[in-house]
């Protein structure tokens, strides 16, 4: 017989049982009246012990609901629950968190084909499997994991609001991580020579990258607004964070921005093609491609296409010999230029705004004049 127990802060009771295979489960039976509840344990329980499709459960499940709630079990099609749980985190996340989660349901969408329109109870882990190996052929697993993750996040909220009573990522595994050539910082020869073949507006970029160790989407979202030259200041909020950073312009950025034309409107963008592909797609990616093009003609890493090719299947996505470098590795570049300049770590970090909850906890009170100083010993490149 099934048995009831409560969880810490939790009003409902939740149902321990056996399944057809001896393994206990444990699901919320979202009932805090315990006779209510014992009845829908033993539902769980008896469900679980007999070999019944999707369907099968779902009646049993879905006759229970209605004879204590008078109210038929709801019913919804994948299709139709993501986008109602897409509008619903909506407000939760950041702009890019969001494009991600679109994609990564819209690829499972499509991988489903017909299946995303009928019942959700049809959903087995067995699709769930197929797609991450169909992924791992094109994509990095990380990528791949990351949509799991996805995946996983939707499910449950579909298992908590009695949708489905299994969620079929449950016992998916994630894919073992390749091994990657971890990031390092560049050289100032290799600056000069990214430098050398790039175009006006990405020769900026790449020195706002040093000069402020930002990530590449806040630096493509910069306006002439965030600046200000009389103060010798940039104001930004990060889009990964939303932690607002103040900091002080370098020297060598100075000369540089003093030397743009001066325009009239202070909302214009700093840098437009790529404050236009960030605003529209909602991520980097492209301007990621973009940079790694650069690092290829440059000389500092091998030219890969940006898709799979369709002869190996093998393209950007599932992993190639960088040499380590990427626009990131400028943010790395400035916290390790400041390092050897015996800059102090908690003034290196808060320059270059790092949100690690492990440093914060080091952190103590930074002032202006500390992060002017670790400014200026950033060299002219």
């Amino acid at each position: 017989m099934a048995f009831l127990f409560k969880r810490p802060r939790s009003p409902y009771w939740h149902a321990g049982f056996l399944d057809l295979y001896g393994k206990r489960r444990n699901r919320s039976t979202g009932s805090a009246n315990r006779k209510e509840a014992q009845k829908i344990a033993d539902s769980y329980e008896e469900a679980a012990k007999k070999r019944r499709t999707a369907k099968q459960v779902r009646e049993v499940i879905s006759e229970l609901h209605k004879e204590i709630t008078g109210e038929e079990l709801p019913s919804q099609t994948f299709r139709v629950f993501a986008e109602s749980w897409l509008v619903r985190k909506g407000p939760e996340v950041s702009p890019a968190t969001l494009v991600f989660y679109k994609n990564a349901v819209g690829k499972f969408t499509r991988f489903l084909a017909a299946k995303a329109d009928v019942e959700m109870t049809g959903i087995t882990a067995d699709d769930v499997m197929r797609f991450r190996n169909h992924e791992s052929k094109t994509l990095a697993p990380k990528t791949v994991n990351h949509d799991l993750k996805c995946l996983r996040m939707l499910f449950n909220i579909a298992r908590r609001d009695r949708i489905i009573s299994e969620d079929p990522t449950e016992f998916v595994n994630t894919t073992k991580k390749a091994q990657t050539q971890a990031r390092r910082p560049f050289t100032i020869p290799e600056i000069q020579a990214v430098l050398s073949v790039a175009d006006d507006e990405w020769r900026s970029m790449i020195r706002f990258g040093l000069y402020t160790g930002q990530r590449l989407g806040d630096l493509a979202m910069l306006t002439w607004q965030n600046v200000d030259l009389l103060r010798g200041e940039i104001r930004l909020v990060t889009r990964k964070t939303g932690k607002t950073l103040v900091l002080p312009i370098a020297a060598a950025l100075s000369a540089h921005l003093e030397a743009q034309p001066a325009g009239d409107n202070i909302e214009a963008p700093m840098h437009p093609r790529s404050f236009v592909i960030v605003q529209k797609q909602g991520k980097s990616g492209n301007l990621s491609n973009q940079f790694a093009d650069l690092l290829a003609q440059a000389g500092l890493r091998k030219k890969q296409p940006h898709r799979k090719t369709t002869e190996s299947g093998v393209g950007r996505g599932v992993g190639s010999a960088t040499g380590g470098l990427s626009f990131h590795c400028l943010r790395h570049t400035a916290v390790t230029l400041m390092k050897e300049a015996g800059v102090p770590e908690a003034v290196v970090m808060e320059l270059v705004g790092h949100d690690s909850e492990q440093m914060s906890a080091h952190y103590t009170h930074v002032g202006r004049e500390a992060l002017e100083k670790a400014a200026a010993t950033l060299p002219k490149v």
